[in-house]
Order: C-alpha cells, then structure tokens, then sequence
C-alpha cells in the first residue's frame, strides 16, 4: 500500500490561511475582490494571466465543459480550475484533505457540486460509467508513482466511452521540476503507466509547463 500520509498539500493549504490572516481586514476584502490571493492556488499562477496557464485551460478544460455532463476533479485546492468547471450538470470534487474541501466551499459552492473526501486513491459514493470529464492540475505533480497507478486503475470504472481524462504530471527531466515537492516522473513512465492500465492515450503536451507535462487520455 502506498505511503498516503504526505501532508505537503495541507502544510501549503495552512500555509496560506495564516498569509491571509495576517492581511488587514480592509486590504483582504479589495483583494478578494480581485479573486487573488483570497483563492487558495492562484498564488501559482492565474489562469485568466499567465500565458501557459490560459493555454491549458482554452485547449484542455473549457472545450469538454458540458451543460448536460458530469465531471470530476481531483485536487481543487481553492478553485483555481474549478471555477472553469461549474459549468457541468454535475461536477464532483475529491480530495484526501477536508480542510481543502472546506476551503474550496468558501469560495465555490453550487448545487450542482458534490464534495468528496476520499482515502487517498479512490472515489467514494461515484458511480460506475458517470463521469465525461475527468481533470486534475497541480496534484498529480505531487504524488509518487504508486499513487498515480493506483488512481489510475480506481477511476477506470468512472469512466464512460469517449470520456476525457486530463492530468499534469511532473516531468524531472525539466530544470524547474528539480525540487523536493515534485514526484519522481516523466512522460515515459506516465505513458507506460496509461497504456498499461488499458487507457489510450489522445494527446499529450510536453512544453507547454515549465516544470510538468499534461496528457489527455481515454478508455
């Protein structure tokens, strides 16, 4: 069984409720307005402002955001992407933290989301064939191989036909990923770790990201 008790995503989370705190409470309110840095991730990038960031987004996620679809995402932080994501008839969001959960919920929280807390690989209370789109980004940099085969052989059955699964990777070839918080990954062995758990692999973008990769696969 993998080691699932990384807290790396927690200690961030906590990290940034104490820089917030420390804002005056005038200040906090006009930059909330402004969306940042009241949401928890945009700290690593805005994808309305940074270039690479607005690519994935407009090539990656807006594209397969269906009225009449489900998705699911794994690791919403703060909203970062979540946002573009409300748009589903059904949007599930999963994370191990509830502390994340409750912080995504100050921030977004619509009828049509189903917050899920789950055991650190699996998808507690989804059903079978639900979910069109899958996406995950800035959490999958994070976890070590193990964790991300194991993800990926438990979303399987998630999925229906012609669904799409899009998830950035680390990729430790790139000078920017050489940091103790980015997993031990590249585009061969998450290739290998796709195909081999019975996926097809539809696109993958190797340049766009300075320190990771982003692959979009399907059944």
């Amino acid at each position: 069984m993998p080691d699932l008790k990384t807290t790396l995503h927690l200690d961030m989370l906590r990290a940034f409720q104490q820089s917030r705190a420390s804002l005056p409470t005038r200040l906090y309110r006009a930059v909330k307005r402004e969306l940042a840095p009241s949401v928890y991730g945009l700290n690593w990038g805005d994808p309305e402002t940074v270039e690479p960031l607005r690519f994935i987004r407009d090539r990656y996620v807006t594209p397969y955001v269906r009225s009449d679809q489900t998705g699911l995402e794994i690791g919403p932080g703060g909203g970062r992407w979540t946002r573009y994501l409300i748009g589903f008839r059904k949007l599930h969001v999963v994370d191990y933290y509830g502390e994340i959960l409750d912080e995504l919920r100050k921030n977004f929280s619509s009828p049509n989301m189903l917050f899920i807390r789950n055991n650190g690989m699996d998808f507690p209370g989804v059903d079978d064939h639900s979910i069109d789109y899958l996406f995950s980004f800035g959490t999958f940099v994070h976890l070590d191989v193990p964790i991300i085969e194991g993800y990926l052989k438990n979303m399987k059955r998630l999925l229906k036909q012609e669904s799409n699964v899009v998830l950035q990777y680390s990729d430790k070839r790139k000078v920017m990923a050489q940091n103790a918080s980015f997993s031990d990954n590249n585009p061969e062995i998450m290739r290998r770790l796709i195909i081999e758990n019975g996926y097809k692999i539809l696109e993958e973008d190797l340049t766009s990201m300075w320190h990771s990769a982003v692959v979009r696969f399907t059944i």
